[in-house]
């Protein structure tokens, strides 16, 4: 059977690699002329690294992550622990998987490093998609009409697919924007800063956690915003970033003033879907579920995502393609739209002014780690995950 996938993100390359694992031969088709190092910090549950096992890269991503064995939540204003999680090798017994912290470009590495480069087109920018019974296509921006027995459009938030497939849609500003950065070890080294913590005040929040085998400290600053373009690629003014966090610990100021090159996006997500595919064609990955990254979960989904589709299209005909990816949405769409709201949620919880609610959050996150090892989301990372799910009848 032939598919093209269109985008070659995380979720993309992961489509690619599941489907060819599955048996099938994959074209994917991106836009830009060359890979770059895009992006900064990503956190991959043990529902991410299960997939990654399964395609035979967990040693090389892990060879390239950060290995925490605790994350911290901690107070704005004095930085004292409000509570903290095992990580680390009590994660992995449990759940049968590492929790790792990456450079998001190593992660993109080690996918695209396993994708044949014959089976990769890029520079080419694709300007449509349709279908009829027999076959799904995509029109490129030169006017070639490809053709295949599936499309899986894994274009991202911004994602042209999904307009074509349900129509007009914007993605949706969250309110919040980030400002990120990162910063050599060398730099921060004075501040005796936790591998992993969240810092919770009123109206913000700071996330920062070591990348590159702790080679670079990822710093991610959220700030409630009325407005911010969403891009990868805005700096923000020359200390803009402290300014926001004025009065903070000082440990998160000295971070903040220490940055180097510091960038500033609006965070957007997209309106949940009731369905993801029509006939030969499905989204994935962003295009389908983009979220805040409150829940660490955005990347995670993408991958369980691609190893839930190979699952279903594992020894499926062409004339079965349909059949398999109403099954694919069904088996992912749930979890996928609860990772959405529960992020969101999340962000709110760590943005509650200083009173009464702020010191009832922290009252039950003490309580709850004090009765628990793990973090609530946890439940998503269990030995059944959606891809295992995915074989049962």
């Amino acid at each position: 059977m032939r598919a093209i996938v269109v985008g070659a993100g995380i979720g993309g390359l992961a489509a690619t690699l599941s489907l060819r694992r599955a048996g099938h031969e994959v074209t994917l088709v991106e836009q830009t002329p060359r890979f770059t190092e895009v992006g900064a910090g990503v956190q991959l549950a043990p529902n991410a690294t299960r997939v990654l096992r399964e395609l035979g890269l967990l040693d090389a991503v892990a060879a390239r992550a950060a290995h925490p064995s605790r994350i911290h939540f901690r107070g704005w204003a004095d930085g004292a622990d409000i509570c903290s999680y095992l990580l680390g090798p009590a994660v992995e017994e449990e759940f049968g998987a590492p929790y790792l912290l990456l450079h998001r470009a190593d992660l993109h590495a080690v996918l695209a490093a396993a994708v044949p480069a014959g089976s990769v087109r890029l520079d080419t920018r694709v300007v449509g998609v349709d279908q009829d019974d027999d076959s799904a296509y995509v029109t490129t921006a030169r006017g070639e009409r490809l053709g295949a027995d599936l499309v899986v459009a894994a274009d991202g938030i911004r994602s042209a697919a999904r307009q074509w497939l349900f129509g007009a849609d914007r993605a949706l500003f969250s309110g919040t924007a980030a400002y990120r950065a990162l910063l050599p070890a060398g730099e921060v080294a004075d501040l005796d800063l936790p591998e992993l913590a969240v810092w919770m005040g009123p109206g913000r929040h700071f996330v920062h956690y070591w990348v590159r085998r702790g080679e670079l400290l990822n710093m991610v600053a959220v700030v409630t915003a009325a407005a911010a373009p969403e891009s990868w690629t805005a700096r923000a003014e020359p200390g803009e970033q402290v300014r926001e966090f004025a009065g903070w610990d000082p440990r998160v100021l000295s971070v903040l003033a220490r940055a180097g090159q510091v960038l500033r996006y609006g965070i957007h997500t997209r309106a949940a879907l009731a369905r993801w595919n029509v006939g030969r064609l499905t989204l994935l990955g962003d295009s389908a579920h983009a979220m805040v990254p409150f829940l660490a979960q955005g990347a995670a989904q993408a991958l369980v995502d691609a190893a839930v589709l190979g699952d279903v299209l594992t020894g499926a005909t062409p004339a079965e393609v349909p059949g398999a990816l109403d099954r694919y949405v069904r088996r992912r769409l749930a979890t996928a739209t609860n990772a959405q709201t529960g992020a969101a949620r999340a962000g709110g919880e760590f943005h509650l002014p200083d009173g009464p609610e702020a010191r009832a959050r922290d009252a039950r996150m003490a309580a709850h780690a004090a009765e628990h090892r793990f973090m609530p989301q946890s439940a998503g990372w269990t030995a059944t995950t959606d891809a295992d799910d995915a074989r049962a009848p």
